[in-house]
């Protein structure tokens, strides 16, 4: 839309096999695909495929780390492993070369491994709730997809989301378009909560939406590394390694509109910073940024956010700690099947186990967020916040003890807490998967799904992720959730 070059029409043909062996303009006709006018714009990829697949690494060894790919992604956590799956699932093992850069590959320290595992479908934008729809899909069929020990300990006792009067309209209007959708819930009044859940204290609450099907919570460390296996096992490449920098290539053949700049220029290498602190530079066609709370970073690192004309425009990423405590109940527990209770002040928690064991928390005001240079626990803020909100609304919580707590971080998007997907309206060789603001995991499989259809198809396939562009940015046009936690 902002680009104008020479490139014509493109169709949405699926490519089945990709050949990147000419990049004069005059051999591509009106139905030139996507990608191949992509790699012809850009002119970097000149080689003939491999016949025979390169070997496997969990980890590539630094010293054949490659020079020259296909496509690299930055961040190898659930959303960069499920782009990278998605690409090489819709094409083949040698058709993309591809390159996963993850400067934590023990995922200590990742999104992803410390999250709760949520799955729901209770959001008020259709585009979330589509895409948390098929993260239910697509626990459900893993087996078919992965093997048959593919598990990721999916418990379906569902969200029950309670509300106060101001949010029970619309807590309402919410659930009549999640069930539109195919989500399946139920609206609760006050007296139904009490009799499904006689150990909950209801006086304060007007209206609960519990979801009965698609709704539960997962082990997201066994999601991850599904998605990064399959993605190995179809000839991925992952690197131990940093980006820190980018190489800018001019080319006089793209004029942006809306830069003030005489000459277009490309980001058409990466610099990886490597644990032992060498660095080496991959050059690609396509980078995809998927590094989750670091993404701002990255960008900042292309200039995104740092130039003139669309490049004023940052991607709002950073940041933001939050606190999981794990805590037993002294006296008689909520049962077995308990969902995971959105309380309306924010605070949540579900049970963690068979036994008296939960877990538990709440995001903090924004006067109040943690520092991020660190992952310490502030356990008096479950004391002073978090308890006395779970006590009144369980009174066997009265009596707990919290045994364990962690935190970790997670890609905040301050625009509008939503996710951004799709590609750079300036640099259009990359694309941008990041900002879920908390739902990431839950969505990962139809977030790499949809990169993979706008790089091999040239447009969404399955789910019209559209509004959750870069666009939106540039229109200043938020897409916010309405009357959700």
């Amino acid at each position: 839309m902002l680009c104008r070059n020479i490139v014509n029409t493109c169709s949405k043909q699926k490519l089945c096999k990709i050949q990147l062996l000419h990049t004069s303009a005059s051999v591509f006709k009106e139905t030139e695909n996507p990608i191949l006018r992509t790699f012809r714009i850009l002119g970097t990829l000149k080689r003939k495929r491999p016949k025979e697949s390169s070997p496997k690494f969990s980890i590539l060894p630094q010293d054949l780390c490659p020079t020259d790919v296909d496509i690299a992604i930055i961040g190898g956590g659930a959303i960069g492993s499920s782009i990278a799956y998605w690409l090489k699932e819709k094409t083949n093992e040698t058709a993309l070369n591809i390159v996963v850069i993850e400067k934590d590959p023990t995922f200590c320290k990742s999104s992803t491994a410390l999250s709760v595992g949520g799955l729901r479908q209770q959001f008020s934008l259709p585009e979330n709730i589509q895409m948390s729809l098929y993260g239910a899909e697509f626990i459900r069929t893993l087996k078919k997809r992965f093997g048959p020990n593919a598990e990721v300990n999916f418990t379906p006792h569902g969200y029950l989301v309670l509300a106060s009067e101001n949010g029970a309209e619309q807590l309402v209007n919410n659930s009549k378009l999640q069930n539109e959708l195919g989500a399946m819930n139920i609206l609760l009044n006050r007296d139904m909560i009490k009799e499904r859940f006689p150990w909950m204290n209801v006086t304060d609450v007007e209206l609960g939406c519990l979801g009965v099907e698609k709704e539960g919570w997962f082990d997201p460390w066994s999601m991850l590394h599904l998605l990064k296996n399959g993605a190995v096992n179809l000839g991925t490449q992952y690197i131990h390694g940093e980006a820190v920098d980018f190489v800018h290539e001019e080319r006089r053949d793209i004029v942006i509109e809306g830069v003030n700049e005489a000459v277009h220029r490309s980001p058409v290498e990466v610099v990886v910073k490597f644990p032992d602190g060498t660095q080496k530079s991959i050059r690609y066609a396509l980078c995809v940024i998927a590094a989750g709370a670091e993404s701002g970073q990255i960008a900042e690192l292309l200039r995104i956010g740092k130039g003139n004309g669309l490049l004023t425009y940052p991607l709002p990423v950073e940041r933001r700690k939050r606190f999981v405590y794990s805590f037993n109940c002294q006296s008689n527990p909520p049962g077995i099947n308990t969902p995971m209770t959105i309380d309306h002040t924010g605070a949540y928690f579900r049970r963690d186990g068979l036994g008296p064991c939960f877990i538990g928390g709440m995001s903090p005001e924004p006067h109040e967020e943690p520092e991020t240079n660190n992952l310490d626990v502030n356990y008096e803020y479950f004391n002073e916040k978090v308890w006395p909100i779970l006590a009144n609304r369980v009174p066997a919580f009265n009596a707990v003890k919290v045994t364990s707590a962690w935190s970790g971080f997670y890609e905040y998007n301050t625009f509008d807490e939503n996710g951004i997907i799709g590609p750079h309206p300036y640099f259009t060789n990359i694309y941008i998967a990041t900002g879920f603001s908390g739902h990431g995991i839950q969505q990962a499989p139809a977030a790499g799904r949809a990169i993979a259809e706008l790089i091999l198809d040239g447009g969404f396939q399955t789910i019209d992720l559209t509004r959750l562009g870069f666009d939106r940015l540039v229109l200043n046009k938020p897409l916010l959730e309405i009357g959700i936690i």
